[in-house]
């Protein structure tokens, strides 16, 4: 029996994603003005995936001066250009993450809102496979698994 390969990549992960941001941002042409810098910075220095609220209590730590409103049209404008990516973790507020090159799903703890990361070449297969099933290619998915722990009730 041989053994799947799941791959796993939890929040606590350092991703060095501002050069990646501000790089991104400058090859489509946006320019990157001293809020926008800091709220990419901000947002490559994440270890979750935060909503707007937790962005602007950390980019007010590092600049008082940037409103919750410039914060709003630097997330839209990043979101526009595929910079970012929005997601409803279905807690009542919307969360960002920088676009990745490499697929992920995600599972979402119930218990306490954590976000894995993960990736799984059977899953993957077995989602193309559905597709072509159906009369269908699959082009682009997003799948996000909500689950409680397997010892939560037991508490």
């Amino acid at each position: 029996m041989t053994q799947k390969k799941i791959h796993i990549r939890n929040e606590t992960k350092n991703n060095k994603a501002m050069s990646q941001i501000e790089h991104l941002a400058l090859e489509k042409s946006l320019t990157m003005t001293k809020p926008r810098k800091i709220i990419a910075h901000v947002l490559s220095e994440s270890e979750d995936h935060p909503d707007v609220g937790t962005l602007f209590h950390r980019v007010s730590q590092i600049d008082k001066r940037i409103s919750m409103a410039t914060i709003y049209r630097t997330l839209k404008l990043f979101e526009e250009y595929n910079i970012l990516e929005k997601h409803d973790f279905r807690d009542g507020r919307s969360r960002y993450e920088k676009r990745s090159a490499q697929h992920h799903d995600h599972l979402i703890d119930l218990s306490t809102g954590g976000v894995m990361e993960f990736y799984d070449e059977d899953l993957e297969k077995l989602k193309e496979k559905i597709a072509r099933k159906m009369g269908y290619e699959l082009v682009d998915h997003r799948l996000e698994l909500y689950a409680l722990p397997v010892n939560y009730n037991k508490k």
